[in-house]
């Protein structure tokens, strides 16, 4: 029997939309950019420790009559945290991964988000399919020492239903806004966007936001809101948010409305008007109970303020720091993982492209313990097409065997559901938590996780890493 055909008929529907909502994003977009030259280049250059560090970033945007043009000045400081100079950073320009430089010679054709006049540092040209651009430092940047760097940038919302994209009159950018790579001992990060799954990997920053648009148009974004009057027929959207990887925000004639966790946390609902009502009333249910149950197990929810943006035909769901974008269907829809990924990605950070696994499985197995799925028969759902694949693959292998991907949303959670079989409940629920306070706001990684379980076992886990093609 399914472990599925144990629930309530709605949940088992609602669970099988989850895990068809979530691979339709996972393979959402156009095509993969190849890797460049450049990435990794410089590995060992500046030491260990992840730089730079403490970034702090300020926004400053005015939109067109519709929110698909976005147009200002970004400034970004930071800090070397390297024992070694730092003499340059690398911006990457996300937005640009589906559209990569645009088409040679086609009349005002472009990428979707062009940075300028860069100040503080001479830019070269973006390369790795215009997704990075590298900005030398006028002289080299010392261990602890902190500088800036400014530009403006242009940001266009593609035509497509995507994380950076639009449906009907609402604009959704994800990933939009260019933010600092991230140098480590592996060198600069500076890995293709994939179409399947994400690439992103960055240290927690501080953003401060203005967002200036016409006053019809409702803009949630990542981290607290407030709005201010603007000039006539417009309005200022402040965005602020702290220790967070990423800011995305969105825009249109969305209704609204608010409640608030038993906990705290504030969750803000955006819904376009075709989405069905029942779709948005689970999904705001779930959400609030999820809140609550993953705060007591993982650790409280840090930020205050969740913004759930609901539509009918966006693929999937986006996670993004306090804001998660949600294909909503009569069933509801991805809400729980999303919001899972909260901590698993958000607070508990990992490089994207190199182990996918540590936030889509994580955040899929807090998913199957919210509705309940029985685990026991878990592997009976899983197609496992090659004995030589590893769940710890990087979105390098992946994207390009792109109908095994759906492993890590199965087989992933499968395998920490057998954990916590073989540790016991209270002993599992204790290694999460403990996890999850050791790296919050930091980076894990495969073998930082498998520390922590070895830690609390009563047995040599090594078996059970390769059994469960964790190696």
């Amino acid at each position: 029997m399914s472990p599925l055909t144990v629930l309530p008929p709605r949940v088992r529907r609602r669970l099988f939309v989850v895990l068809a909502v979530l691979l339709v994003a996972a393979g959402a977009g156009v095509s993969d950019a190849e890797a460049s030259p450049e990435a990794g280049a410089g590995a060992g250059a500046y030491g260990a420790a992840a730089t730079p560090d403490g970034a702090r970033y300020d926004v400053a945007l005015r939109s067109d009559a519709d929110g698909g043009h976005w147009r200002g000045r970004q400034r970004v400081s930071f800090r070397n945290a390297s024992d070694r100079p730092l003499r340059e950073v690398y911006l990457r320009l996300w937005g640009n991964g589906e559209d990569t430089c645009g088409e040679p010679g086609a009349p005002g054709a472009s990428s979707p988000v062009v940075v300028s006049n860069v100040r503080g540092g001479t830019p070269d040209r973006p390369t790795v399919n215009c997704t990075a651009l590298r900005v030398a430092l006028p002289k080299p940047l010392a261990h602890g020492q902190r500088t800036s760097v400014g530009f403006d940038v242009s940001i266009t919302v593609p035509d497509r239903n995507a994380r950076f994209g639009r449906e009907g009159a609402h604009r959704f950018l994800g990933n939009a806004l260019p933010v600092l790579a991230v140098h480590d001992a592996a060198g600069w990060h500076l890995d293709p966007y994939v179409a399947v799954g994400e690439s992103f990997y960055a240290l927690t920053a501080d953003f401060r936001v203005r967002l200036d648009h016409p006053s019809d148009m409702v803009v949630p974004t990542t981290g607290t809101t407030r709005t201010l009057p603007g000039a006539p027929g417009r309005t200022v959207t402040l965005g602020v948010a702290r220790r967070v990887r990423d800011f995305a925000w969105a825009a249109g004639p969305f209704r609204t409305a608010t409640q608030t966790t038993p906990g705290g946390v504030r969750v803000k609902s955006y819904w376009s008007s075709d989405t069905p009502a029942e779709g948005v009333r689970l999904t705001r249910a779930d959400a609030v109970a999820a809140l609550e149950r993953f705060g007591r197990e993982f650790g409280r929810y840090p930020y205050g303020e969740v913004d759930l943006v609901m539509t009918p035909g966006f693929g999937g769901g986006m996670e993004y720091p306090g804001l998660v974008l949600l294909g909503t269907t009569e069933e509801g829809g991805a809400v729980v993982h999303e919001l899972a990924h909260q901590w698993w990605y958000g607070i508990v950070g990992n490089d994207e492209y190199a182990s996918p696994w540590l936030d889509e499985s994580f955040a899929q197995y807090a998913n199957f313990r919210f509705y309940g799925l029985d685990t026991r028969d878990c592997w009976s759902e899983v197609y496992w097409p090659d004995e030589g694949i590893r769940l710890t693959s990087s979105m390098a292998y992946w994207s390009q065997h792109r109908g095994e991907y759906h492993l890590v949303y199965t087989a992933g959670p499968c395998a920490l559901a057998d954990l916590e079989r073989v540790l016991g409940a209270d002993t599992m629920a204790r290694l999460l938590k403990h996890y999850a306070r050791d790296h919050w706001y930091g980076v894990s990684t495969t073998e930082d996780f498998k520390r922590a379980a070895q830690s609390v076992a009563d047995t040599d886990l090594g078996p059970f890493w390769e059994a469960h093609h964790l190696t």
